[in-house]
């Protein structure tokens, strides 16, 4: 009979293959990968931001937030695109052979430099299109709030939330795999990633768009006004809006958390499963 999923041995294999097809593609084809996939990520955040950011109750907010988020996802794995939290399972092939460690992390490296250029031009095309000035700057200052908030983590704090996101996205990237249909590649993505965005977990590339829109949003005092209005973010917060303290304050956390959640708890736990133990 024929199945339209993948049992989980075939699933197995298809990670490691997958992850050998990924580390040795062209320089030129990853770059490109990387850019599509760090914009598609950011065109899902940016949505769900203007979908949820005039809703008064914090869950609905983040219920309709986590509606729309995964659509990101989903076009990367229907469209195409390496994006940095899946491309953390590729330590499946290092697993296989420890010979290809080098090229597994140089993969690594410029899929998430990627990522970067792509959630960054996201970031700017939002903030020049007129879109932030929904309710009459409103956007803008909740585009403001969420950056605050994500500056603020501890480190602690946004390592573990780290760690708990990229097991949800990378349990939506096996799942998808297993599905042999366009429909149940779409479900598999939507119900984790809806349960990442509820629970707030965070996400290095999605963060790429967060910040630089947030720290682009706030050269304009009109948003920043609204911002201390409505959302109450204290000037102390403001301060942290630098680039530097994007990547100490938060992509670092982060990105640890992701790399550890993606790439032992989720690639390694099912390696071991699936082919060690067997």
């Amino acid at each position: 009979m024929n199945k339209n999923y993948h049992t989980h041995d075939e699933l197995a294999e298809m990670l490691i293959h997958g992850a050998d097809h990924k580390i040795q593609a062209s320089f030129s084809k990853v770059i490109l990968l990387g850019i599509m996939a760090g914009a598609f990520i950011s065109l899902g955040a940016e949505a769900s931001s203007a979908a949820s950011y005039g809703i008064e109750p914090t869950g609905l907010a983040k219920t309709l937030a986590g509606v729309i988020f995964p659509i990101g996802l989903m076009m990367i794995v229907l469209v195409g695109g390496q994006l940095f939290t899946s491309s953390c399972m590729n330590i499946s092939t290092v697993f296989e052979s420890k010979k290809k460690l080098t090229s597994m992390m140089t993969n690594l490296v410029l899929v998430y430099l990627t990522n970067f250029v792509g959630a960054f031009l996201v970031a700017y095309a939002i903030n020049s299109c007129g879109q932030l000035n929904y309710s009459s700057g409103a956007l803008g200052a909740y585009t403001i709030k969420i950056a605050a908030a994500k500056l603020s983590l501890d480190f602690n704090t946004a390592l573990v939330s780290g760690i708990l996101c990229n097991v949800m996205v990378c349990l939506a990237v096996v799942m998808a795999s297993a599905a042999k249909d366009v429909a149940g590649k779409i479900f598999a993505v939507f119900f984790p990633i809806f349960l990442f965005i509820i629970s707030g977990f965070e996400h290095s590339v999605a963060n790429m768009y967060y910040i630089p829109a947030g720290i682009l949003a706030s050269a304009n005092p009109e948003y920043v006004q609204k911002a201390i209005e409505l959302y109450h973010v204290t000037p102390q917060q403001l301060e942290l809006f630098t680039f530097q303290n994007m990547f100490v304050n938060n992509l670092l956390p982060v990105t640890i958390g992701n790399m550890i959640g993606g790439g032992l708890l989720v690639s390694g736990f099912l390696y071991l499963i699936h082919k060690k133990l067997k």
